[in-house]
């Protein structure tokens, strides 16, 4: 294995996920790609009547963080980095990219919604493994109980 591509949203599940990702990068000698999906767009209202518009997204801190934490702990660990920030439709952008680097793995979490939220929110691991073309790990987000 020589490229991973680990997805990170900063999400629990995500930090999971980055976590097991350079775990497997370092004992297979493999360099590790975080990568990060910016949305294209948001929407923000134009008036007071309840319409929208549509306005070009603007990179921010909160998009870095989750690229600059996942670099941070692989430099911790002694694994070889690097980041990329993606714009556009998450699993789009997660495929393409992951096909434009030949990754050999896709790691990504999941927070594990269940079927009905699944269903009707979407998935962002379950698309992606629906439309990757090379092997994809999902680690899926570890459930703690709450104290009583």
């Amino acid at each position: 294995m020589h490229q991973i591509l680990i997805a990170t949203d900063g999400s629990e599940a995500a930090r999971e996920a980055v976590d097991f990702g350079l775990e497997l990068a370092s004992e297979q000698g493999a360099r590790a790609v975080v990568v990060h999906v910016a949305p294209a767009v948001d929407i923000a209202p134009s008036s007071g009547f309840g319409i929208t518009a549509a306005v070009e997204h603007e990179l921010s801190d909160y998009d870095w963080s989750p690229l600059e934490d996942a670099l941070a702990l692989a430099q911790e660990r002694g694994v070889e980095a690097s980041k990329h920030m993606l714009i556009g439709e998450t699993v789009d952008e997660i495929v393409a990219y992951a096909d434009t680097i030949d990754a050999d793995l896709i790691v990504v979490g999941s927070r594990g919604h269940g079927t009905l939220a699944s269903a009707l929110l979407g998935s962002v691991s379950r698309g992606i493994l629906r439309e990757a073309r090379r092997p994809v790990l999902v680690v899926r987000q570890a459930h703690v109980a709450a104290p009583a």
